[in-house]
């Protein structure tokens, strides 16, 4: 009889070896595993915040986004991203409309050493892209001719200096497209606001009314170039037409797109009847824009907006 209890006691301590290892296995799971996880989570948000950050200069200038996204990585977000981390790649625009970064990071490892496990490396990856926009949020009132030369010839930059030429385009009207839709005539004093902040709905594509009347002298309006241009000009979005039908106030303008223009100074005189009667003064930017992807690639005015993809 005493030797089986000595037997049994020894079987004890073996199950009990087990039963301890084995809880040393699920502290490391539930401790170690969701440590990973966070980790993970954390570098994932940097590779998130990188590529974003590249992206806002997409397409055409991948020494800017990459600078950009090494920034955001390192320097914003207490990352490890690497030059050879960062990736571009072609989709519609250029050949360089896509960045792709990886961020990278290593968790420390309690519980686990236990079981042979040390530093665990992790790594995320996030892909952001610049599209041509099917809607567009802050558009101004003003429309611009899609074969403007600066846009034709992708012209972009304060080395491109040139005048939109607000002449007459058919009976009563004057390139003033009513941008949230309507069709019933728009306020100066609305008008202003749309020079100044910009229209806060989305405006899409297609065909838009007119405003008809000449306005460029209106107090009000005057009143919101000044503003704009007082601080050594403001970007402004505008959409962009390809054709126009009809007459007078049912004229309308087709939308294809949108285009910014960075407003320096502005001339009003006469009726705005013939050629260099009403002119803005300024050069178009190449820009990334709050608005909603899936524009035709074709119909990129140098406006484009941001999505992560990937």
């Amino acid at each position: 009889m005493k030797t089986r209890i000595r037997n049994e006691r020894g079987q004890v301590f073996a199950l009990t070896a087990v039963i301890i290892v084995s809880l040393l296995a699920m502290s490391a799971f539930v401790l170690d595993v969701g440590a990973w996880f966070r980790e993970h989570r954390r570098t994932q948000q940097v590779a998130d915040a990188s590529a974003l950050a590249g992206a806002q200069v997409l397409p055409g200038s991948p020494g800017q986004a990459q600078s950009l996204a090494l920034e955001y990585a390192n320097t914003k977000n207490a990352g490890t991203v690497s030059p050879s981390d960062i990736a571009f790649s072609a989709y519609a625009l250029s050949p360089d409309d896509t960045i792709t970064v990886t961020a990278r990071s290593t968790s420390p490892s309690f519980f686990a050493k236990v079981l042979g496990f040390g530093t665990v490396d992790i790594s995320a990856k996030a892909t952001a892209r610049a599209y041509v926009m099917s809607q567009a949020r802050y558009a101004a009132p003003f429309g611009v001719e899609e074969d403007q030369p600066e846009l034709v010839n992708k012209l972009f930059g304060p080395g491109y200096q040139t005048t939109l030429d607000l002449k007459k385009t058919g009976p009563g009207n004057f390139k003033i497209i009513e941008i949230d839709g309507s069709r019933n005539g728009v306020q100066n004093k609305l008008l202003a606001d749309w020079i100044r902040n910009g229209y806060a709905g989305l405006m899409g594509l297609g065909w838009f009314s007119g405003d008809t009347g000449v306005k460029f002298n209106d107090a009000p309006i005057t009143a919101a170039l000044d503003e704009v241009i007082a601080n050594g000009g403001e970007d402004l979005l505008f959409p962009v037409y390809r054709d126009v039908r009809a007459q007078g106030t049912n004229l309308e303008y087709e939308i294809v797109g949108w285009a910014t223009f960075h407003v320096n100074g502005y001339t009003v005189k006469g009726n705005c009847q013939k050629n260099n009667e009403c002119l803005l003064d300024g050069y178009f930017v190449s820009v990334i824009w709050d608005g909603v992807a899936g524009g035709d690639a074709q119909n990129y005015f140098g406006t484009a907006t941001v999505k992560l993809v990937g």
